[in-house]
């Protein structure tokens, strides 16, 4: 039986494990509601971002794991003095390489609310911008206030990496108000506490009612490109790999470089410590190369290309691409260095045209080609 991760969340007291069970299935519920249900494994996880997300596997274990991790602690019999830290994560990677959809889909599959916030709007209390409450108040607002299902939520904290420390590992001698300042800002919500937040988006108001969120259980997920980061990464192996303490373990430059990300790297893009103590599990994402969009277009189970032939059959008619358009999408693409999130605007230029003619005509196959392709999408190729 297929149980959702949100049921029996209502009352987190007397909860049990099923001893029938293996504990690798974890079915866990309330005995006296006899609400039951089964937080997902991680390779169940992994094998359902696989049908949505193509490629990017360690991000996918790092994230199931950790996502697995987080709701077992949340639901943990306390037998012993053994307290389990949140399994927050920080994900690196290119603008369009997956970040939001990982999990946009981790999120459908565990069934419960999140949101994503922007962490560049953020600015410390007193100043012009928003408090770092506010991204408490859009998860808020996703559950429809329900705080309950928003403390078991998710937050993608996107673009965190514009908040870093102004001189990178070096204080700065000035107020730094939307970097270091909200970085502070973050850091007990990131942990862990009680806080009290304005029902609006804005900032709070010492005379308007407020609405107190425990944000132990939320699972947050910070995510930047951290461009000019590589150099940074390349420097410490480089630095490595001279003098008298010359490290045996020579590392591979051709791949992607973040592999090699570590809490120092981070620490001198100008994350301070204690932000990346919140952090806990790092992961990246690989670069999108022609062949990983050209799989996009077609493989998962909402691809692009899949819900335009549906859009299509609805007129009845059969849509037919050749297999090098797919590619030729894909290299336009990579010109545009927008990663995925191109693909949808390049197929809509290419599709335009015949969806405004052939409904209604009675043509009932419609056979996109490589010249065709070409000539539709000659303004951006």
């Amino acid at each position: 039986m297929n149980y959702s991760i949100m049921n029996g969340l209502t009352d987190n007291s007397d909860i049990f494990i099923d001893d029938d069970s293996d504990f690798s299935n974890v079915p866990i519920g309330n005995k006296d509601t006899e609400e039951i249900f089964r937080i997902k494994r991680p390779k169940e996880i992994k094998d359902y971002l696989d049908q949505y997300v193509v490629g990017q596997d360690d991000a996918k274990e790092k994230l199931a794991i950790a996502a697995y991790n987080h709701y077992k602690r949340i639901h943990q019999q306390v037998v012993d003095d053994v307290e389990i830290e949140k399994s927050n994560l920080l994900i690196l990677g290119q603008s369009g390489s997956g970040k939001t959809l990982l999990v946009k889909t981790l999120a459908r599959f565990l069934d419960v609310p999140y949101t994503i916030a922007d962490a560049t709007t953020l600015t410390e209390a007193g100043y012009v911008g928003d408090d770092v409450e506010t991204i408490i108040t859009r998860l808020l607002q996703v559950c429809d206030y329900d705080v309950e299902k928003a403390q078991h939520g998710i937050i993608l904290l996107d673009e965190v990496d514009k908040i870093a420390r102004k001189g990178g590992d070096n204080p700065s001698i000035t107020r730094d108000v939307s970097g270091e300042g909200v970085q502070q800002g973050l850091l007990k919500i990131l942990e862990g506490s009680v806080v009290h937040v304005s029902p609006t988006m804005g900032r709070k108001h010492p005379e308007k009612p407020t609405i107190e969120i425990d944000t132990k259980n939320i699972l947050f997920i910070c995510s930047g490109a951290f461009e000019g980061i590589d150099k940074i990464i390349k420097s410490r192996i480089h630095t490595a790999s001279v003098g008298f303490n010359v490290s045996n373990d020579k590392k591979d430059e051709t791949g992607n470089i973040l592999r090699y990300i570590t809490t120092e790297d981070l620490k001198r893009y100008g994350l301070i410590p204690e932000l990346l103590g919140r952090l806990p599990v790092v992961t990246y994402l690989n670069p999108l190369t022609e062949d990983d969009l050209t799989r996009i277009l077609t493989e998962p189970k909402n691809a692009i290309i899949k819900q335009y032939k549906k859009l299509f059959k609805l007129d009845d008619i059969s849509l037919v691409i050749d297999k090098d358009v797919y590619t030729y999408i894909a290299s336009c693409a990579i010109k545009n260095k927008l990663g995925a999130r191109s693909l949808r605007s390049i197929v809509e230029k290419l599709m335009s045209k015949s969806m405004f003619e052939l409904p209604g005509t009675g043509k009932k196959r419609f056979h996109i080609t490589l010249k065709y392709a070409k000539e539709q999408l000659k303004d951006i190729a």
